[in-house]
């Protein structure tokens, strides 16, 4: 009996060696699949390709038409070259790439960029000038003219089909460009900030007229003394622009960064309106508001909230402007009455008005001129950074005399 336990307790030995033997030579597979991710794909015909990390075999596919993938299948670690289609459409577009492998499956969402459209009339192979009547305007460009004041580019220059890729040029859908950085020269000792911004010169070419003065190159109120308004090459006024703002500052101190005045009404020393687009580093979308400052001894600087707040801690306003987005502003004088309106499709106008009757601009010897573009109120930010917007429109009128 001790010789048949000793027998059967070496058989059971051997068996459960056996055992463990095998079982150290057998690994568990863990099922593996990844995939990476692609960019934003442009308006046209584009080709991206998407890693595949595998373990198994694998099948891809695409839920909308305008995507193509190759290949379709595979087995381990591969690629899948993704392709589109141009998108014509005015709207961005997107579509789902999936990977399937085993009990496994992974999504790569791909998304492109609407057709860049044209605004109607405008040719993105013209100078600005050639899409616009600027044949009252001159422009300031932040340059040292030599003097170390601003470069100002003629009435007669900026007509010749003048374009800068720096600073002012003709966008790919035709609109006016005005891109402005932090730093570079100001048109005077008395200004701290840059611009490149065009100055209403009713004077056109005639440069006998002198730039300053109640004279065939300014205009006034139609409430400024007779004397005045005859001698002006006009009284009242009305611009209307349509913009979109591109870019803010991200950069500078808290009072400077994101702001931007996109269009004035100058007087002899003081603005009747400065409208501001602003938005802050935090937020997605813009405020909208304007300034109205009286002549000396005339009371202090009013302000307007027209779209959210001015405040440098402003929430991001509910109503708000983002970059890129077309809009509309509308400066309206007459007599003594100052009207803003913001107008975008879709929604509701905006409209604020000022009556200047004791702002002092009703007086003798005070003269007008608009300003657009971008007049860029942060020093205070990183070389590189910039302000741009983009003029699809620009008109503006007077009363004549």
């Amino acid at each position: 009996m001790k010789i048949l336990n000793t027998v059967f307790a070496y058989i059971v030995l051997i068996g459960l060696c056996s055992c463990s033997s095998n079982d150290s030579n057998e690994v568990m597979q863990i099922d593996n699949l990844t995939v990476s991710s692609v960019s934003e794909f442009s308006s046209n015909a584009e080709t991206q390709t998407i890693t595949v990390t595998s373990n198994l075999n694998w099948t891809a596919n695409e839920d909308v038409s305008w995507i193509t993938i190759s290949p379709s299948s595979g087995t381990n670690n591969g690629a899948i070259s993704i392709s589109v289609e141009e998108n014509q459409n005015t709207n961005n577009r997107s579509g789902i790439v999936t990977v399937n492998g085993g009990n496994i499956s992974r999504s790569v969402t791909i998304t492109q960029a609407a057709v860049e459209e044209n605004i109607e009339g405008l040719d993105p192979d013209s100078a600005p000038s050639q899409n616009f009547d600027l044949s009252t305007w001159n422009l300031s460009i932040p340059v040292d003219q030599g003097n170390g004041t601003a470069t100002t580019i003629t009435v007669s220059e900026l007509n010749s089909a003048y374009e800068n890729s720096n600073y002012f040029y003709t966008a790919d859908d035709g609109g006016m460009v005005f891109k402005c950085p932090v730093n570079g020269a100001t048109t005077s000792a008395n200004t701290i900030y840059t611009r490149v911004e065009l100055r209403e010169m009713l004077r056109g070419t005639n440069t006998s007229i002198s730039t300053q003065g109640v004279n065939g190159n300014n205009w006034v109120f139609g409430t400024a003394p007779a004397t005045d308004i005859n001698a002006a090459a006009g009284y009242d006024g009305e611009m209307n622009a349509t913009l979109a703002v591109n870019h803010v500052t991200t950069s500078g101190t808290n009072s400077h960064v994101g702001r931007v005045i996109i269009g004035q009404i100058h007087a002899n020393n003081d603005e009747p309106i400065r409208i501001y687009y602003r938005k802050l580093p935090n937020n997605t979308l813009g405020s909208i508001y304007f300034a109205h400052e009286p002549t000396d001894g005339n009371g202090d600087e009013q302000w307007y909230e027209m779209i959210g707040s001015r405040s440098n801690s402003a929430s991001n306003p509910a109503d708000g402007i983002a970059l890129d987005e077309i809009f509309s502003y509308k400066i309206k004088v007459v007599g003594d009455i100052l009207t803003c309106t913001i107008i975008r499709e879709g929604k509701s106008d905006i409209v604020e008005t000022v009556n200047m009757v004791n702002s002092g601009f009703n007086v003798g010897g005070q003269y007008m001129y608009f300003k657009a573009g971008v007049y860029h109120l942060n020093n205070s930010g990183n070389a590189n950074d910039y302000a741009q917007a983009t003029f699809y429109a620009l008109e503006k009128s007077h009363t004549s005399n």
